[in-house]
């Protein structure tokens, strides 16, 4: 029996719709487990890549703070392809409609409203930083393939899955591309 492909999933600042399309493959995504195998994924609850790598790592999400960068940087080095998942690590998506707003404004605004009965900021050190604005994937590391959508339709993983095992290039149409 050859090898199985491998392929390791995250997610970043969205709303986890990516993944759970993912799991609309349904009965093709059964037909597909005895040529793939998960490793980092919420499907498997492990938290980084084997230091091995995987041959496809999927990211949804676009980068909102500091700890979105170090993940996806630790999660590129470790993926010989890499697939930005829909419109929030296409383009930031949702996420990024705050970019237009200090963030110190936005803190001010979740904290320290007015309506809030014990305003204050959260000191914790393990809260990560958030940048100045929400980014794309591709401005922080390199991206192999995009799968458009918000979320993309389980047959574009289908086919990106399909085509990676028969070692020629997705084909990726129109159609396949939903922004529900």
């Amino acid at each position: 029996m050859s090898r199985k492909l491998r392929i390791a999933t995250c997610s970043l600042a969205g709303c986890f719709g990516c993944h759970m399309s993912v799991l609309d493959m349904d009965e093709a995504l059964a037909d597909l487990i005895e040529h793939i195998e998960f490793d980092r994924s919420p499907f498997t609850d492990v938290k980084h890549v084997d230091e091995e790598g995987v041959d496809i790592g999927l990211i949804e999400g676009g980068l909102c703070n500091r700890e979105n960068v170090e993940v996806l940087r630790e999660f590129r080095e470790r993926c010989k392809v890499l697939v930005a998942v829909g419109a929030c690590a296409m383009y930031g998506g949702v996420p990024a409609l705050r970019n237009g707003i200090p963030v110190s404004e936005l803190i001010q605004e979740a904290y320290l409203g007015a309506d809030l009965l014990n305003p204050q900021v959260p000191q914790d050190p393990e809260l990560p930083r958030l940048l100045n604005k929400v980014l794309p994937v591709h401005e922080v590391v390199a991206v192999d393939y995009t799968l458009a959508g918000c979320p993309p339709p389980a047959a574009a993983f289908r086919e990106l899955i399909e085509a990676t095992l028969a070692q020629r290039t997705p084909h990726l149409p129109i159609e396949l591309r939903r922004f529900d």
